[in-house]
């Protein structure tokens, strides 16, 4: 479930659909980056590297802890993902499970 609920919100950074991204993410998250500050940064991170071609899952990892955070239940998954200008760029999506649904609490690329 948490693998699936990382590729549906990678659709959405896919599709340019930052504001909608973020509102699906963890409190944590909304709590220590604005909406406006996610929206004006995804452009410059995901736009040099073009659109996504093809993401494939290398790995997903529970957690019933974090740095810094409560105990809980946390998933890291780790993508293989093929951009336009940048092939095999490495996306990194952690998860928390919060309010019955998994909600993204971090993303790297």
């Amino acid at each position: 479930a948490a693998r699936a609920a990382a590729e549906k919100w990678l659709a959405l950074l896919d599709a340019g659909n930052y504001g909608t991204a973020w509102d699906q993410t963890a409190k944590a998250f909304r709590d220590n980056v604005t909406r406006q500050q996610w929206v004006d940064s995804l452009p410059k991170t995901r736009g040099a590297l073009g659109a996504a071609k093809s993401r494939t899952v290398e790995v997903a990892s529970f957690k019933p802890s974090l740095p810094g955070m409560p105990d809980g239940d946390y998933v890291t998954v780790r993508f293989s993902t093929n951009f336009e200008k940048k092939n095999d760029a490495q996306e990194l999506v952690t998860l928390v499970y919060e309010g019955g649904a998994w909600r993204p609490l971090g993303y790297g690329v």
